[in-house]
């Protein structure tokens, strides 16, 4: 019988797998617009959404690795998953107000 938090986990895996593979299909779709026409804002949007794909790939990666480290590695974990998401809000925003 498999119990419920192996159920739960592996709804979690799917779902985060879910979650990169939108994130990436939004990458390629701003991807495909800024190739159709080239402009400044929407290089910014595509390495916005870049940025955006791969913070969400090393927090899901983070996640596993870092479940047996000690708290500090764990912190610098997320502080380096944090960082890419940071960047791509920042390109988000400046694609919409510059």
């Amino acid at each position: 019988m498999v119990d419920a938090a192996t159920v739960a986990r592996g709804g979690l895996l799917v779902m985060r797998f879910v979650v990169f593979g939108l994130s990436l299909g939004l990458t390629v779709i701003s991807f495909q617009a800024y190739r159709k026409r080239p402009s400044q804002r929407l290089q910014y949007a595509f390495l916005g959404f870049a940025f955006l794909s791969m913070g969400v790939a090393v927090s899901s990666v983070i996640t596993q690795l870092g479940a047996d480290a000690s708290e500090l590695v764990r912190l610098f974990f997320q502080m380096a998953g944090a960082l890419p998401l940071a960047i791509g809000f920042s390109m988000l925003y400046l694609s919409l107000y510059r």
